[in-house]
């Protein structure tokens, strides 16, 4: 089991993340980069979920938009790092040091860095992409170029691009779809929403819409609705639990605590 690759989808390097030089050379002027109005976060926003495997308490999430900013291609750039860990006695069998990075275009919501650096038992993955949206293509590590739609996501700024969509209107069973691109492909990434409803956590009671992400039968999940999400129904739209079905057993993400948020949590005291 990989246990990120989990993290990954409730949300789910080559070398050390380093915004020294621009990875896009030249702007191409005639390109008009995506403008994306949202303000569900910010840069400081800090973001910890505890993991359990059935009973076992199996590891932790943490995710932060660092308050570093920088320049990328001309435009402003935040810093997000995600780090996935095992915890007490999972550690003794299946050991995780995760890191995942991602330089987000802050008026786009859109990557120009992504690193992946995974460490799961004895399964270690590393990949740096940089991302050229003015040329509509990403280099990996080793220099190969994929062509890729514009404004396509990564693994990490996938969440941040969910929570810049409106649901304020949404429709049960209704569709969302983002582009990302994961493991040197294109892959439509969608979620379903299915209702509104108030969810009970270690940390209280919360508003919550209820999401369905639509995956891939027969890999880490049995059926498409084997795992759920609740999202807060308010403008930060962060996820306060999630729980999902898979091959063996059963897998259980929740909130315990969060900071740095643009607006008040929709928390029932």
């Amino acid at each position: 089991m990989q246990l990120t690759m989990i993290i990954s989808a409730f949300l789910l390097a080559a070398q050390p993340a380093s915004t020294q030089g621009d990875p896009v050379k030249g702007k191409e002027e005639k390109v008009k980069l995506p403008e994306v109005s949202h303000s569900a976060f910010k840069p400081g926003e800090r973001l910890e979920f505890d993991v359990s495997y059935g009973w076992i308490d199996a590891g932790e999430a943490i995710i932060e938009i660092k308050k570093d900013q920088t320049e990328i291609a001309g435009r402003d750039v935040w810093h997000v790092v995600g780090k996935g860990n095992s915890t007490g006695t999972f550690n003794w069998f299946f050991k995780v040091r995760d890191t995942y990075e991602t330089y987000l275009d802050a008026e786009g919501v859109f990557p120009w860095i992504f690193v992946r650096d995974v460490h799961e038992g004895g399964y270690e993955i590393k990949q740096y992409y940089t991302f050229d949206h003015y040329k509509g293509e990403v280099k990996n590590d080793k220099g190969k170029a994929y062509e890729i739609p514009l404004g396509v996501q990564d693994m990490i700024s996938s969440f941040y691009r969910a929570r810049a969509i409106d649901y304020s209107n949404a429709k049960p069973n209704e569709v969302f779809e983002i582009q990302a691109f994961v493991d040197d492909k294109v892959w439509p990434l969608k979620i379903r929403y299915l209702k509104d409803e108030i969810v009970k956590t270690d940390m209280g009671k919360f508003n919550c819409k209820v999401f369905v992400p639509v995956v891939q039968e027969g890999r880490i999940f049995k059926e498409e609705e084997d795992m759920m999400v609740w999202v807060t129904n308010d403008q930060n739209k962060i996820p306060v639990m999630a729980k999902a079905k898979v091959l063996v057993g059963s897998i259980t993400m929740e909130l315990r605590d969060y900071s740095g948020l643009a607006h008040p949590i929709a928390r029932i005291d």
